[in-house]
């Protein structure tokens, strides 16, 4: 496995269905945290994951404390447009877990608060943006990522 693409409380069915594709393409594993903004079986999920979806692993919590106990010894690296480090000073390693927050307000202050060491963010070059789709994203830090591992 190359990666861990962990979503908390993902609001939009076709980012996840897309990021799911792309996990699959990738070797990586697929963490859903929930709330989800919408349902696991929503037709738009599995549109834009095409029918690749049965062939995903993915694993879902029922909240972040869930998937925080579970993981808390891992190597984990969080994405914000707060983050103070750009996303290729990561020192990627295989089956790090990469955790991205809902496409509206992104993780909590609480998580980027407390884990300011490990929170990166992806440059951009316009005032005129605040931040990447979440899909896009996804894909951003993954291929760099795996860039990285070779």
């Amino acid at each position: 496995m190359a990666f861990n693409i962990v979503l908390v409380e993902p609001e939009i069915p076709n980012n996840t269905g897309n990021i799911g594709r792309l996990a699959l393409a990738t070797g990586c594993t697929l963490h859903l945290v929930k709330p989800l903004g919408f349902e696991i079986d929503d037709t738009r999920l599995k549109r834009a994951g095409l029918d690749y979806w049965k062939h995903l692993s993915v694993i879902v919590y029922e909240n972040i404390q869930d998937f925080l106990s579970e993981h808390r010894n891992k190597n984990l690296v969080y994405f914000s447009s707060h983050g103070k480090q750009n996303h290729w000073e990561i020192p990627f390693e295989r089956e790090m877990f990469l955790v991205f927050g809902k496409e509206s307000v992104g993780l909590s202050k609480s998580i980027t608060s407390s884990n300011s060491e490990a929170l990166y963010k992806i440059p951009l070059y316009s005032e005129h943006i605040r931040s990447l789709n979440l899909a896009n994203a996804v894909s951003v830090a993954v291929y760099e990522g795996l860039k990285s591992i070779k």
